[in-house]
């Protein structure tokens, strides 16, 4: 009980945020500056392609998982080993997408505004 119970709030704490935040980020550049010859865009297709992917394979990792845990709960049954592997894959798949969609890059200082002479 306390093994479905863990995969429960593993998945809804950890995997559910990597999957909104990965959805929100599919599209980004990334920094990266699209030129109009052909072959970064079929680099940009191919990043896209296998971030929608990725997060694909995450959720659909996520609800075996969930669907398996409740009904583990509910009817009182022992979860198959699979499901454990599933649960940490999920969580590893989701650092990955957590990792890998950024935060944003470098911020830049805002430059101070006035003369550099002492006041």
């Amino acid at each position: 009980m306390l093994i479905e119970v863990s995969m429960i709030a593993g998945c809804l704490l950890v995997a559910v945020p990597a999957l909104v935040l990965g959805v929100r980020r599919v599209n980004r550049h990334g920094g990266r500056v699209l030129r109009p010859t052909g072959a970064d865009r079929r680099e940009y297709a191919l990043i896209v392609v296998g971030r929608v992917l990725g997060l694909l394979f995450l959720l659909a990792l996520t609800l075996l998982v969930l669907l398996a845990a409740v009904g583990g709960l509910v009817r009182d049954r022992e979860v198959p080993d699979l499901v454990s592997v599933f649960f940490v894959l999920a969580l590893l798949l989701s650092a990955l997408v957590v990792l890998t969609s950024g935060g944003g890059g470098p911020r830049r200082r805002s430059r101070r505004r006035g003369t550099p002479a002492r006041r």
